[in-house]
């Protein structure tokens, strides 16, 4: 179960921090994305900020599992939000924002079962 808990905490938290990234760097993927659904480009910043802070969140919580589950947490509510945001303005591609939350439930999961089991 270690084995698996600590992948998927690594791969979320990785994806996490390239998204941070991409959001930084204002790269087109998130910049198109966030112009569908009506987020200003002064907003790239302080998500990208969010997705780095659960990225480093969820890399701590291997130390300190409260925070790792609270990161986690955390990104379920992000991708229901962005989720939401997409079927606001009646965008049905939701493919990336729903495998993100999947993840981010994964590893939500694996984190409780692993930590507080």
């Amino acid at each position: 179960m270690f084995a698996f808990y600590l992948t998927l905490t690594v791969l979320t938290a990785l994806i996490m921090g390239v998204g941070s990234w991409m959001g930084y760097t204002r790269h087109p993927v998130p910049v198109t994305a966030a112009a569908k659904v009506g987020i200003p480009r002064s907003w790239m910043w302080p998500i990208a900020t969010v997705l780095g802070a659960a990225s480093l969140g969820l890399l701590g919580g291997l130390a300190l599992p409260a925070l790792g589950a609270a990161a986690a947490a955390g990104l379920v509510l992000y991708f229901v939000g962005a989720i939401i945001a997409h079927l606001r303005v009646r965008d049905y591609a939701l493919a990336q924002p729903t495998a993100f939350l999947v993840l981010s439930a994964a590893t939500l999961t694996a984190t409780v079962l692993y930590r507080y089991a």
